[in-house]
């Protein structure tokens, strides 16, 4: 006699049989899918932790390489002295450069940009970047109330001063003391300083000099500074005695120098480096 398997235990058997499979390749599935969710949190979490520490690490090393500036130890021989005119530029006079030949409003800079030349001068010996009087000229407009055109193009005392203030430069304005003597102490605390003198107060040394900026540096004991002059290249860095700077400070101007007291790189928010323009480098 045959013996045949109850119908409906067979079904509920297969249907127990095919749940349990799908059961587990589901479990699997899903163990599967949170291991990818997981190692992809894990790839995240790592890629922000790599990018903080990059960038905390380029910004220590940043602050590292400003905590590492040294000061400058000024001497003779790194003392920038920038010429403006044509005439140097054409003879190929060291510290002349292209500029000489940009214009504003038909004004060559030639005529006007003594100052700006004075103002990269301090700049450059100070900091650690090297700009032109062209682009010490740029950064003036940006930075200050400075607005060249027509006949007068040169700078004035405000603007210079706030100009450099922006690169780091902390500076006074001064008007003449009664005394050479105040003037000599004042001269000898600076870093440098930018003065403007005219032969219409004093011609024995600068002579047919309505108003001109000049940079000097170093005072020494024998009562003579190192003298940056924009306009002269027969006279740009040489010694000259600091009276001849005191008689012919120019005083109808409501200035006549801007003491430069120091250099923190820290508060430099320009930063501006490269030259550009051809010139003769010493």
């Amino acid at each position: 006699m045959k013996k045949y398997l109850p119908v409906l235990q067979v079904l509920l058997f297969l249907f127990m049989l095919t749940f349990l499979i799908l059961y587990f390749k589901n479990k699997d599935r899903e163990q599967v899918q949170e291991t990818e969710i997981e190692d992809s949190g894990q790839r995240e979490e790592k890629s922000l932790y790599a990018g903080t520490a990059r960038w905390l690490g380029e910004s220590l090393n940043e602050i590292d390489q400003m905590e590492n500036i040294q000061p400058v130890v000024i001497q003779e021989e790194n003392v920038y002295s920038f010429l403006q005119g044509p005439r140097s530029w054409s003879e190929g006079i060291p510290w002349s450069g292209e500029w000489c030949k940009f214009e504003v409003e038909g004004n060559p800079f030639g005529g006007f940009g003594c100052g700006l030349c004075c103002m990269a001068n301090v700049y450059n010996t100070l900091s650690p970047y090297e700009v032109s009087p062209w682009d010490m000229f740029e950064h003036a407009r940006i930075a200050s109330d400075y607005t060249p055109g027509g006949e007068y193009g040169a700078i004035d005392w405000e603007e210079m001063r706030c100009a450099l203030r922006v690169c780091g430069i902390s500076g006074e304005l001064h008007r003449k003391p009664k005394s050479y003597e105040e003037f000599q102490q004042q001269i000898k605390s600076a870093k440098s300083a930018i003065v403007l003198v005219s032969s219409g107060n004093d011609d024995s040394f600068w002579t047919n000099t309505p108003g001109h900026y000049v940079n000097i540096w170093l005072y020494q004991e024998d009562d003579t500074v190192f003298l940056a002059e924009p306009g002269n290249p027969e006279n740009n860095r040489s010694r000259i005695p600091l009276r001849y700077i005191y008689n012919a400070l120019k005083t109808v101007s409501r200035f006549q120098y801007l003491l430069v007291n120091d250099y923190v790189h820290e508060d430099n928010r320009w930063r501006a480096n490269g030259i550009e323009e051809s010139w003769n480098r010493p």
